[in-house]
């Protein structure tokens, strides 16, 4: 199972991968962002440990109906966002997978200049 501090590793394991704390109000939350952009959110320091991330549309409808630890994103767009519980039986390297989708998805949508300086595998140089 992921703990907070693998979950952090995994997160900032990715080129130009940041953590922030950005909301005053809510010092405990985690933003982990590529390119200003936000990838993943969570609360490290909270039980059940969670962690939302960015998901294709489609795929998010088949995750939530197929793995019970997988819900709409809380507080956060719901078409594009899932929140995933690390708690349950999903196996650490989907939870990897799950997180290197919402990075991809970030990254593809960055300009293709900053792209090219994360030598981002999606990228043709």
């Amino acid at each position: 199972m992921i703990d907070a501090n693998a979950l952090r590793a995994v997160c900032l394991g990715f080129n130009g991968a940041t953590e922030e704390n950005p909301f005053p109000r809510h010092p405990e939350v985690s933003t982990f962002k590529v390119g200003g952009k936000i990838f993943a959110l969570t609360s490290l320091d909270v039980a059940p440990l969670t962690v939302s991330l960015k998901c294709d549309p489609e795929l998010a409808l088949r995750l939530r109906a197929a793995h019970p630890e997988v819900v709409p994103g809380y507080h956060l767009n719901k078409r594009h966002w899932n929140t995933v519980s690390l708690t349950g039986d999903l196996p650490d390297r989907m939870v990897r997978e799950l997180i290197e989708d919402s990075y991809d998805l970030v990254v593809a949508s960055l300009p293709r200049a900053q792209r090219l300086l994360l030598d981002w595998p999606g990228e043709r140089r």
